[in-house]
């Protein structure tokens, strides 16, 4: 029974994973079938690079993403083993089909530039971060960056910058438009901030550090007035070698401003370190999935 109930659990991970990855995959076609493509706007990455070569030689940009993407899969496939599963191959083959099934269906949402490029990459950025929460992927630079990383100097962030980079200048270049490469830029970094949000999450909290020599009071104020735990730290000043404790919170965002008043308020000399905090779980946040 314990092994029909631990593989059932591993096919209902695997369904709701592969049914996200296509949920994904599908908002980011939508995103270039809509926004992207129909305004000139190549957003870096093979889909960006499909871009140009349509309005260039009117290749199909499905036909472009799969003839890019399939070499790119195989490469890594080869360099780091197994490891790069069927969720990527699912992703990266599913993208250049749904691009051309989208593209005989719908229409263009927007002919503006500037609307294109910031609905194109709201689409695109959480399309991407739904593959990518779920151990999948659409593919692209980020295969080609991979590679880069392992053959040179760069990190990973490095490498899809050249990349990207580079396809934006070709696309600037082959549009013979300035403005359609910032419009790219747009789209690339609302696309990124949004990934980072279905990655992370958006309800961040704020995780706060408190150094005082009257930490009791202090801890005493938060447990009382701001309805929140707190755990002492023992830390020790290598310049002072004096041994203090660490108020250790994690609070709303629309609690920060009182959390630093209180702390004036009862030791003005306090020493505070107040961070962006991602995914708290548990008691007073949300709960643990």
């Amino acid at each position: 029974m314990s092994w029909l109930k631990e593989n059932g659990h591993r096919l209902k991970t695997a369904i709701i994973d592969y049914l996200i990855i296509f949920i994904g995959v599908n908002l980011t076609a939508l995103g270039l079938v809509w926004f992207l493509i129909p305004n000139k706007i190549a957003a870096g990455g093979v889909s960006g690079l499909a871009t140009v070569l349509y309005y260039l030689w009117g290749w199909p940009v499905g036909l472009v993403i799969i003839l890019v993407n399939i070499p790119l899969f195989f490469a890594c496939l080869f360099v780091f083993g197994p490891r790069f599963g069927m969720k990527t191959f699912f992703g990266t083959v599913l993208l250049a089909v749904v691009v051309e099934y989208w593209g005989q269906i719908v229409h263009p949402l927007t002919l503006d530039p500037l609307l294109g490029s910031l609905w194109g990459g709201v689409l695109s950025g959480v399309g991407v971060g739904l593959a990518l929460r779920h151990h999948g992927t659409t593919g692209g630079t980020d295969l080609a960056a991979k590679l880069l990383v392992r053959f040179t100097s760069l990190t990973m962030g490095q490498a899809l910058l050249v990349l990207d980079g580079l396809v934006i200048t070709l696309a600037g270049y082959v549009f013979a438009s300035v403005e359609l490469m910032l419009y790219a830029l747009i789209s690339v970094v609302v696309s990124g901030k949004l990934i980072d949000g279905v990655l992370e999450g958006f309800n961040y909290s704020k995780g706060v550090y408190i150094i005082s020599d009257h930490s009791d009071r202090i801890a005493a104020r938060i447990m009382a007035e701001l309805n929140r735990g707190i755990t002492g730290l023992s830390g020790r000043g290598v310049y002072s070698g004096q041994t203090r404790e660490i108020l250790l919170c994690v609070i709303g965002r629309g609690e920060e401003i009182r959390l630093k008043k209180l702390v004036k308020e009862e030791d003005p000399k306090a020493f505070v370190i107040i961070t962006d905090v991602h995914e708290v779980v548990g008691e007073g946040f949300q709960g643990i999935e």
